[in-house]
């Protein structure tokens, strides 16, 4: 398959999990692609393998997504690397849980600094290497329409916020052909979340469809997106819960 064929993408914190899936997706598809990663360089390695064994180019790129200059440093090492940029995939977050009244400074910071201020910053350095057609599509979280359990309040205002920042840069960007778009996953087997965690069988039960996600299931909806497909829709989020939201 080649819908993305020619196209040059970077997806931040994609050394495993569901950014290593979406990473993978869009070489399948034809794109050569970038990834950052914070902390492990082997498993970056073993993505970026993964990306030329499908025939397409591939480059890791180490940056913390809490620290400001290395995300927008990032940015314009891919776009050196790639030679431009046609897609920008903000997946790198983190989650601290806890209740507010107890939740310390340093968590509420980091969260705010990787999910939203990083998303921020990475969508800045990388319009203006965006063309017609270009493509911005962060990773949002289902916990960011509904909130069913205590515990997470931080973290889902940190996803929430991301609902605005797409709406908004959706309608900066549209005249230009730049669609702005989000996938909000929902319990999805990664190891921030294993389908056989302490708190696996209470999310289970709370989606339709009875199971947890996989990787390749956000992966398919960012790829989705990313496609020409998707031309016409922008400033809106994907759902990928199965059902948890219904």
């Amino acid at each position: 398959m080649s819908e993305l064929a020619g196209k040059r993408a970077l997806v931040t914190g994609a050394s495993r999990g569901i950014g290593a899936a979406i990473a993978l997706a869009l070489a399948e598809k034809g794109a050569d692609v970038a990834i950052t990663y914070e902390r492990s360089a082997d498993k970056a390695n073993e993505v970026v393998r993964a990306i030329q064994a499908k025939g397409r180019r591939g480059f890791a790129i180490q940056a913390d997504s809490a620290d400001a200059a290395a995300v927008q440093a990032s940015v314009q090492d891919a776009v050196g690397q790639l030679g431009g940029l046609d897609i920008l995939v903000n997946n790198a977050g983190i989650a601290r849980g806890g209740p507010v009244a107890d939740m310390g400074l340093a968590d509420i910071d980091a969260m705010l600094a990787v999910n939203v201020r990083s998303v921020v910053l990475a969508s800045q350095a990388a319009i203006p290497h965006l063309g017609k057609g270009g493509r911005i599509i962060s990773i949002g979280s289902t916990l960011a329409l509904r909130v069913p359990f205590g515990g997470v309040t931080v973290y889902s205002m940190t996803k929430a916020a991301l609902i605005s920042f797409t709406g908004g840069l959706a309608r900066e960007l549209g005249p230009q052909g730049i669609t702005v778009n989000l996938v909000h996953p929902g319990s999805t087997d990664t190891d921030m979340n294993p389908a056989n965690g302490e708190q696996s069988e209470v999310q289970r039960s709370m989606t339709a469809l009875g199971h947890y996600g996989k990787p390749a299931d956000i992966a398919a909806a960012v790829a989705f997106l990313a496609s020409p497909a998707a031309s016409q829709i922008t400033g809106t989020g994907l759902l990928v819960d199965g059902g948890a939201n219904a």
